[in-house]
């Protein structure tokens, strides 16, 4: 494709111009960028909010360094003062146990970078690509199973973008885009409405799934103008968020995904099984009930990918069995989540009883 093109998505109408600024974005901040823009990114500064000791500290830094921290302060605020067990803040505070190498834990658990067909696009199922569309997260979640991903070698700048779009263009056995990163959601929303009318004006997709965190936890994040971009009548839109836990989910994130759902986008969750995070009955059954007050079915429950750094939130697979039995015993089954394991190079994600 020329440099010169007008029209360098090819096919969605868009101009130079509307592609540089999904790939760079230059919008004001409205209330839930000021929300993500106000975060905590050293480890001594999130202990003294909570007012917690700092013997571990050393260690710590040396895990923020090699996977910086960042928590937006309102999350922070849920966070139980003065408890270092806290399950949401065991999610983001930068553990001692990082900084150690355990055998089987490596830097591309799923092995994405054999699925790369074009920078910025993942193709490792039948019929679905998933696009990497940033690689800023509003949260870094400890145990990220893309916390060593070459973000650099995958940003969508104009030229990655064009090139990943004109590919996907051409895949017509291809009916699902999925955008991922990072988070999709913490792009502006003029960023995200022109991607999304790029990807509408290729026929042969049909439906549209975004992973997102952001509406967790950053109340306030599905916008009018969001909520537009995802109900349109070209094709299925799917929001699959991702909470591990129920004291994640703001009263009001019923109430903010209600417009989605009355235009019949589907709301799903996936959550990660993590040690001393959700990994008793008791959290599982919270986490499934209150999805489902605010109008989410509970989708995957996965085990956790083995990346460097979070071996420690490891459950063993006979222990997670057990719980997914007791659960089914506690909740009807559209409450249940699908207990899996993402094993590199299947066709699909694999049931975790499969897998053993």
């Amino acid at each position: 494709m020329a440099d010169h093109d007008d029209n360098p998505f090819g096919r969605g109408g868009m101009s130079a111009g509307e592609v540089r600024r999904i790939a760079t974005g230059a919008d004001p901040m409205g209330t839930w960028e000021q929300v993500q823009a106000d975060v905590i990114t050293s480890v001594e500064a999130l202990l003294a909010e909570l007012g917690l000791s700092a013997a571990d500290l050393p260690a710590s830094l040396r895990a923020a360094a090699d996977f910086p921290l960042r928590v937006p302060r309102s999350y922070a605020q849920r966070i139980t003062p003065g408890d270092p067990a806290d399950p949401l803040l065991r999610q983001v505070l930068a553990a001692p146990e990082e900084v150690q190498p355990v055998p089987g834990y490596g830097p591309d658990p799923l092995a994405e970078a054999a699925h790369t067909p074009v920078p910025g696009v993942l193709h490792k199922y039948h019929g679905r690509v998933l696009l990497v569309v940033t690689g800023a997260c509003a949260v870094h979640c400890r145990y990220c199973f893309r916390r060593h991903f070459p973000y650099s070698e995958h940003m969508p700048t104009p030229e990655r973008l064009s090139r990943a779009l004109d590919w996907l263009a051409q895949q017509t056995d291809v009916s699902e885009v999925i955008l991922s990163g990072g988070d999709p959601l913490s792009l502006s929303d003029r960023r995200l409405s022109a991607l999304i009318e790029a990807l509408a004006a290729m026929p042969h997709l049909k439906r549209l799934r975004i992973h997102s965190r952001l509406p967790v936890v950053i109340p306030g994040r599905m916008t009018p103008t969001l909520q537009e971009a995802l109900t349109s009548p070209r094709w299925q839109s799917v929001l699959v968020l991702h909470a591990n836990h129920a004291r994640e989910l703001s009263p009001g994130l019923g109430a903010e995904l209600a417009p989605l759902r009355q235009a019949g986008v589907t709301l799903l969750n996936q959550a990660v099984l993590l040690r001393g995070v959700n990994d008793r009955l008791a959290d599982q059954v919270a986490l499934s009930e209150a999805l489902f007050a605010a109008g989410v079915l509970p989708y995957y429950l996965h085990q956790l990918d083995r990346v460097a750094g979070a071996a420690h939130f490891a459950v063993p697979d006979q222990e997670a069995l057990a719980l997914h039995r007791a659960l089914r015993g506690r909740l009807p089954g559209y409450l249940v989540p699908r207990l899996v394991r993402e094993v590199a190079g299947d066709e699909a994600k694999t049931p975790l009883h499969e897998a053993l």
